[in-house]
């Protein structure tokens, strides 16, 4: 109504990233929580227009003191004006930044439109009936709350909001304020579904889950069922709104056991009622691939529920829409019944906890150290975070690092959920051509190994 985009902050990343995101946007006003006061403060310190700042206050943390305007301060001095009419549904609503590609990160700009009707198509999707219960769980700088805020809005729902995930707080709130529906990454489902006996035992029934990223295990599906939640698995991407795709329920898979329910329920599915195609292609002729779960293609997708294209980056834009679909860089494989399942990421992008993680980004981080001459970064199962990078390194001649230092070393440059949780000293295999196998890699990394502390490349 103001006239203005929102740029959701993912609070998550180190002040080297969110000094670039605030400039690169150009964002003229920051509404902060004095939790992240100092966290801003830093990242401003790079910032050549640094943005003004409004700092809401909360009695939890103390009265904040500062240069900044408080945002009571703010409303009280706030000049009434008539607030301009949106003169085209095509307008930019919401920038947010993608954090699983190479070199800087993307802003991706949603329009009005994809905004409302993918809002509209969560309902049609998930089933949700008037005025909600919703618990946040999910970060809201992800997608923008997967359209949900608008969503649970539109329906004149109830939001729930925690200032930290913790299981005993969840149930809490869950049991305290009679949630209906909560949305988020696998992680959020297992802690709770594990949580101690008196615990769980407070959990309601008919509470329903929207989840996305890696898959849940099928022991975390069984579980949910066992408390009497139903589970609704959906893909997306932040270039799509979220989650645009799902994996629609079929009343025959009631009846099967429970390993085969949970590899239906993890697969990606079909299109959401609002969006206009989800196919898997070759990615070089653009033709359909064979529907038998065997065909290798690329998740494409195209209609409304896609965004305007990348801030300042017409080449990127460009090459993501080439032949007139998205190319969401997913491989996948189609089923038959026409739901399709992922395979593997093109990019090899690593899903931990609902954050996105490069690889490459990782890779570049190890091969800083001065006892890395090689060193290739692969995603890992994890039952806790659904997915976590297990680090491949070869050491130069004569040298030596603990797996500990190495840590270490990547801790203090990257954000704490991409330092890798497994570093194998080990050859890197790799193709005719040079390029590294990485398929090999991940047969390897996942086949439960332990932290081997590393020796020499030599040895």
């Amino acid at each position: 109504m103001a006239g203005a985009v929102l740029h959701s902050m993912n609070t998550r990343l180190d002040t080297a990233t969110i000094s670039f995101m605030l400039a690169h946007s150009e964002s003229r006003l920051v509404i902060v929580d004095v939790e992240y006061v100092a966290l801003l403060r830093e990242a401003l310190r790079s910032v050549k227009n640094p943005p003004a700042l409004i700092v809401a206050e909360d009695h939890q943390y103390g009265e904040f003191v500062g240069q900044e305007q408080t945002y009571n301060e703010f409303l009280h001095s706030a000049t009434v004006v008539e607030l301009p009419r949106l003169d085209s549904e095509w307008n930019a609503i919401a920038l947010n930044y993608t954090s699983g590609t190479t070199g800087d990160p993307k802003g991706v700009v949603y329009h009005h439109r994809g905004a409302y009707l993918n809002a509209v198509a969560n309902v049609l999707a998930w089933r949700i009936s008037d005025r909600p219960r919703f618990l946040w769980t999910l970060p809201l700088f992800h997608c923008n709350g997967w359209c949900l805020p608008w969503t649970v809005t539109a329906l004149a729902g109830t939001h729930i909001c925690l200032r930290r995930v913790d299981a005993g707080v969840m149930v809490d709130a869950i049991e305290q304020n009679s949630v209906t529906h909560l949305a988020g990454a696998p992680i959020i489902l297992s802690r709770l579904v594990n949580v101690p006996g008196p615990l769980r035992s407070r959990l309601p029934r008919g509470v329903r889950m929207m989840v996305a990223g890696a898959p849940p295990a099928t022991a975390v599906i069984g579980a949910a069922e066992s408390l009497g939640w139903d589970i609704t698995q959906t893909y997306g991407l932040t270039e799509v709104y979220g989650p645009c795709v799902v994996c629609e329920w079929k009343d025959q898979w009631n009846d099967l056991s429970l390993e085969r329910r949970a590899e239906l329920k993890s697969r990606q599915g079909v299109r959401y009622q609002l969006q206009e195609a989800v196919d898997v292609l070759d990615p070089e002729t653009l033709e359909p691939i064979d529907a038998d779960g065997t065909a290798l293609g690329e998740i494409m997708i195209r209609g409304n529920l896609v965004m305007h294209g990348y801030l300042k980056n017409p080449t990127s834009t460009e090459k993501s829409f080439a032949g007139g679909w998205f190319h969401t860089g997913d491989l996948a494989v189609k089923h038959p019944d026409g739901y399709i399942e992922i395979r593997d990421r093109s990019k090899d992008i690593i899903i931990s906890g609902g954050e996105n993680i490069s690889s490459i980004e990782v890779e570049g981080v190890l091969l800083e150290h001065p006892a890395v001459l090689e060193a290739a970064v692969v995603a890992r199962q994890d039952e806790k975070w659904g997915e976590r990078p297990c680090a491949f390194v070869v050491l130069r001649s004569d040298t030596f690092a603990s797996s500990t230092e190495i840590v270490e070393f990547c801790r203090s440059r990257l954000a704490k959920f991409k330092v890798p949780s497994v570093i194998i000293c080990s050859d890197i295999p790799k193709t005719a051509t040079g390029k590294v196998r990485k398929t090999e890699l991940r047969q390897v990394a996942n086949t439960g190994r332990s932290t081997i502390a590393l020796t020499s490349s030599r040895g």
